[in-house]
């Protein structure tokens, strides 16, 4: 969940202690302007508290470029293309790995990057200079270290937008983009940097609110059981823990309630969904929906039980034992080695 403040508000202590929580998602209005690393790291210590019956996703949008919730002292990083134009392995993992470092260092234990699409619409308003490449394979091997390397660095990394969101004209924010390309170009283009995501273990696909008629030609893919549980998690074979793209985006709420989102993104085989910028009283509606489909046997138990047994294994690998405990100096953030990092990707912009 998203929550308005700079503290834990009370309404979202409310909704942790009747429902419990899968984790929060900080955005730029949780932050103190200018941003205060000790502000942020003492958020992540309050939002821990909540924790019920297992330890909270501390997540966060940091990817650099345009999207990049936390701002100085935190390094502000160039847009990953930066990576992808240089087509250097190494600046590429010592990227992920000074990123991981800042922010373990102030608790967050979750972040949606790297972005997977390809970028092949020029004309894409939403990914962009996001994505790591215009190329499949460059996307592929560059996503999977840095993959590897946040998560080495203790940061659970998130691929998306599944199945690719890197050839659309509109923004999903304010409409449904459709993906019009055939079964063998989504094979050969759109799958292959998820297909490696999925070879390198990573923690967690987000899916994306676009259309693909090739797939199916009903369901955005975030609501759809052929592309979340069939393609996903049956062909491509991935373990990890799906998580839909913020249900509030007009991709799906211009047509599908917030209640009935979350309950279709579960049975479309989501086992955690964004809810980012509701009121409290719509995500604990949308909460009770999740409830009620459970108690009428709408949502099949063993949905569930599959849901919370990946994000049981993955949560065990990164926030388990003494992973906590090994935390990054405060020192870290935006310090002189990240920001001469920092200058040498702007070379590719």
């Amino acid at each position: 969940m998203g929550f308005a403040g700079q503290t834990v508000p009370v309404e979202l202590r409310e909704i942790a202690r009747e429902f419990d929580l899968g984790g929060v998602i900080y955005f730029a209005r949780n932050f103190a302007q200018p941003t205060e690393p000790a502000q942020v790291k003492d958020l992540s210590r309050e939002c821990s508290a909540l924790t019920q019956a297992w330890p909270l996703w501390i997540s966060v949008d940091q990817e650099g470029g345009r999207v990049a919730r936390l701002k100085r002292p935190f390094t502000e990083w160039p847009p990953m293309i930066t990576l992808g134009r240089s087509g250097d392995d190494q600046l590429t993992v010592r990227f992920a790995r000074a990123m991981a470092d800042e922010l373990r260092a102030v608790g967050v234990n979750l972040d949606y990057t790297p972005v997977l699409d390809v970028h092949t619409n020029p004309k894409n308003p939403v990914i962009g200079d996001r994505a790591l490449s215009e190329k499949a394979d460059v996307a592929a091997r560059l996503g999977a270290l840095m993959i590897t390397t946040l998560q080495g660095g203790g940061v659970a990394a998130c691929g998306k937008h599944f199945p690719g969101h890197g050839d659309t004209s509109t923004d999903s924010h304010f409409e449904l983009p459709l993906v019009e390309q055939s079964p063998e170009r989504l094979q050969e283009v759109e799958l292959v940097p998820f297909r490696a995501a999925v070879a390198a273990d990573v923690a967690c696909i987000m899916t994306a609110h676009v259309l693909v008629p090739a797939l199916d030609e009903a369901r955005p893919a975030t609501l759809s059981p052929v592309i979340v549980d069939g393609l996903l998690k049956k062909t491509l074979g991935y373990r990890g823990v799906v998580i839909s793209d913020d249900l509030g985006m007009k991709a799906i709420s211009d047509s599908t309630g917030l209640g009935e989102a979350m309950v279709l993104s579960l049975l479309a085989g989501c086992d955690a969904v964004l809810l980012c910028n509701q009121t409290p009283d719509e995500q604990v509606g949308a909460l009770e929906a999740v409830v009620k489909a459970i108690e009428t046997g709408r949502v099949p138990m063993a949905r569930l039980e599959d849901a919370l047994a990946r994000q049981e294994r993955v949560k065990h690998q990164f926030l388990g034992g003494g992973r906590q405990s090994q935390i990054p100096s405060m020192s870290r953030i935006g310090c002189e080695e990240h920001q001469t990092l920092a200058d040498m990707m702007t070379k590719w912009l």
